[in-house]
């Protein structure tokens, strides 16, 4: 894939020309009023215990938005306390699920405490889910689903909100159960998304914020030159549905990283390539230039949406120096 999207000098001062809605902070303090009022406590089963050790597993539930229960992995290092231990949220990508703790065992054998995150309605793709989706009262399981156009009439409704809510709520259950003051959250493209969507809407629980070729950035634009899907879910939608183009537009100001990321005051490191064709290089730079909290990028210039095995090594430096 050849460089399609800005030169890198115009990325780095490139800034999103959607306009933030004039409610938007009110409006998710609303959204995660009502999923705490709904919330109860998370449940914690031991899972395998003979094929992790040392690290512990549980099969965890958490309560998201509108306190459906979502199902997790807490993971962490054998022995002593968790009280002060140093803690991670993991979000997953577009189509995925939380899958095996064998997936996620990096970090519990450095010694941090993990909370992996499963995907509601998604994990039938490319690693298994166990939530469903509830709308309208009903519930499915994992699903191979499409969701950029779930209720995407309303940003009451949409799909996303609900995400956005089920990830605020895994880090304040991440802090519950290990009774950190503030952890960090990392993921890849959707996953990415939703740590920058974290570190914004609970600033003060976040104090590193690791985001991934980060997906859900500067979105009004990204719908109009990603040749690739997920991004392109929304134009073959609206493309028929046409008297729904307003407000879905006004939707997706909601939930867009790159409006949100201007309240961010974690530590951040995020990745780009240069020849991503899924979460095209300005959109990511979109929300990177709104962050005015310590930063820096990665930039690949010939990496598509992946990331390179030095980069995780850099991240691990920074989570080091930054969360313990």
């Amino acid at each position: 894939m050849p460089w399609f999207d800005l030169p890198e000098g115009q990325l780095k001062d490139y800034r999103t020309d959607t306009a933030e809605p004039a409610d938007l902070d009110p409006w998710w303090r609303r959204r995660l009023a009502e999923a705490r009022a709904a919330a109860r406590e998370p449940t914690l089963t031991r899972y395998e215990a003979g094929t992790y050790a040392p690290v512990e597993a549980y099969d965890t539930e958490f309560s998201g938005a509108g306190g459906d229960r979502i199902r997790a992995w807490y993971l962490r290092p054998a022995g002593g306390p968790d009280t002060g231990r140093p803690a991670v949220v993991k979000f997953i990508g577009y189509g995925g699920g939380r899958g095996r703790p064998a997936e996620h065992m990096l970090l519990p054998a450095l010694g941090y405490a993990v909370l992996v995150m499963d995907t509601r309605g998604q994990g039938g793709r490319w690693t298994t889910g166990a939530t469903g989706d509830r709308a309208d009262g009903w519930q499915a399981g994992p699903e191979n689903a499409s969701v950029m156009t779930r209720g995407i009439a309303r940003p009451e409704d949409y799909y996303y909100t609900r995400l956005y809510t089920d990830a605020v709520r895994a880090v304040e259950t991440a802090c519950a159960l290990t009774g950190a003051a503030r952890v960090a959250v990392t993921g890849m493209s959707q996953g990415g998304g939703l740590a920058l969507a974290t570190a914004a809407l609970v600033r003060e629980l976040v104090a590193v914020c690791h985001a991934d070729v980060p997906f859900l950035c500067d979105i009004q634009r990204a719908i109009t030159l990603a040749p690739q899907a997920p991004y392109t879910e929304v134009p073959e939608f609206l493309a028929h549905q046409v008297d729904l183009v307003p407000a879905a537009l006004d939707t997706l100001r909601y939930v867009d990283c790159a409006l949100l990321a201007r309240r961010i005051t974690a530590r951040c490191l995020l990745s780009v390539g240069l020849m991503d064709e899924i979460c095209p290089p300005s959109t990511v730079f979109a929300a990177y230039n709104e962050i005015t909290a310590g930063k820096d990028i990665t930039v690949h210039p010939f990496t598509g949406h992946e990331v390179p095995t030095t980069h995780v090594e850099r991240q691990l430096r920074h989570l080091r120096e930054f969360l313990g």
